[in-house]
């Protein structure tokens, strides 16, 4: 056995259809269909891979049992750095770059409405 890719990352919040909002205006994935799990959320999508699962909860949806920070960040790879950085300014969605120049990648580092890290590589040269 061995792990070949990041599946989903399951994310708590009590600002629901904002973040549907952002994750949908600013990295362009798409609502879509969801299992009836019986509580409120998201399934939100890049192509046909639900990339990004959402939990609607009442009160601070927290990171932890303890209330501690478990995930840094979460990268998604992508294409097109001028369009995405376009994007980013046309709605003034603050970020900052980075890059790892022996792995000729550019990460552009945002965080959503609840605060969480999120890079957005690109392999593209600038």
């Amino acid at each position: 056995m061995r792990i070949t890719k990041l599946d989903h990352v399951n994310l708590r919040t009590a600002q629901l259809d904002r973040m549907i909002a952002w994750y949908v205006d600013i990295l362009g994935l798409e609502n879509g269909a969801r299992p009836d799990f019986g509580f409120p959320g998201a399934w939100l999508y890049a192509g046909d891979a639900a990339i990004v699962h959402l939990i609607e909860v009442s009160g601070d949806p927290g990171a932890g049992s303890d209330g501690d920070l478990k995930l840094e960040h979460f990268a998604l790879r992508a294409t097109d750095v001028d369009a995405f950085e376009a994007r980013l300014n046309a709605h003034g969605v603050p970020y900052k770059t980075s890059g790892i120049a022996e792995l000729g990648i550019v990460a552009f580092n945002i965080w959503d409405p609840d605060g969480n890290h999120i890079h957005v590589d690109f392999t593209e040269s600038r």
